[in-house]
């Protein structure tokens, strides 16, 4: 019986003007992309860097969740003026922006009475509805409304809260890769890697990747997919093809 392989897609927004000024560089992208993967066999198919600019959050927000099974946002849930994606997607999905009674109730205890400051306040605010993504580090927590997960945009916050999005998230087959690393340049494989990837188009994305390693000229070629035997199928053919026909020392 042959296998099927479900494909469940997701989005990823970094929201926040430090990103795209270059002052703070984003280290969430990949740590999302792969924890998405291994852990639940969902692909990231697209990235945005978007500012903290309501009109620009509400109609990126608007157009990815209905493209995509999910959307991870990170960045905009602080206590500062600046931060408003909680405000933004409320508005996005057309729902109240009030403050979430749990959330508020962790993080007057987080903080006490006295040291619960407005700003503190400001982060249990946000879509009426909303379900909670408990912090562990920081008590904050994110928030999921519908397909949206809303995440802070602290590298080592999210990391630590990331897997308490897990029992909202349908799986998928995970991506499966595998490479191989030849002595040669891009150009002297181009068009055997390109029959390649047409014969195998439907089940197997290829890409190849330039390196410079110890003083030697190279590519990496990387094989992608649902299928671990379309992958090893395509392994031969590359080295049948590439490897062995055009006499190229792989590493």
């Amino acid at each position: 019986m042959k296998k099927k392989f479900k494909k469940v897609n997701a989005a990823i927004l970094i929201i926040g003007n430090e990103i795209l000024s270059g002052r703070t560089q984003d280290q969430n992208v990949s740590f999302i992309s792969k924890w998405l993967n291994e852990t639940n066999g969902i692909s990231v198919a697209e990235v945005r860097v978007i500012p903290d600019i309501e009109k620009t959050i509400i109609f990126t927000i608007n157009e990815l969740r209905k493209k995509f099974n999910y959307v991870f946002t990170t960045g905009g849930i602080g206590p500062t003026h600046d931060d408003i994606t909680a405000q933004s997607l409320s508005k996005a999905f057309k729902v109240k922006y009030e403050y979430h009674k749990e959330a508020f109730s962790i993080l007057q205890k987080y903080y006490g009475k006295i040291k619960f400051n407005d700003g503190r306040k400001k982060m249990s605010k946000m879509p009426k509805g909303a379900k909670l993504i408990y912090n562990p580090s920081s008590a904050a927590p994110g928030f999921k409304i519908k397909n949206v997960f809303c995440l802070p945009g602290v590298p080592l916050i999210l990391k630590s809260m990331i897997h308490n999005c897990s029992k909202y998230l349908n799986k998928g087959s995970k991506v499966l890769s595998d490479s191989i690393n030849l002595i040669t340049v891009e150009s002297n494989i181009s068009r055997e890697l390109a029959t390649i990837q047409k014969k195998f188009k439907k089940d197997i994305d290829i890409g190849s990747y330039p390196f410079f390693r110890l003083g030697r000229v190279g590519v990496s070629i990387v094989l992608r997919s649902q299928n671990k035997h379309k992958i090893s199928l395509c392994k031969k053919a590359i080295l049948k093809n590439i490897v062995i026909k055009k006499k190229i020392k792989s590493v």
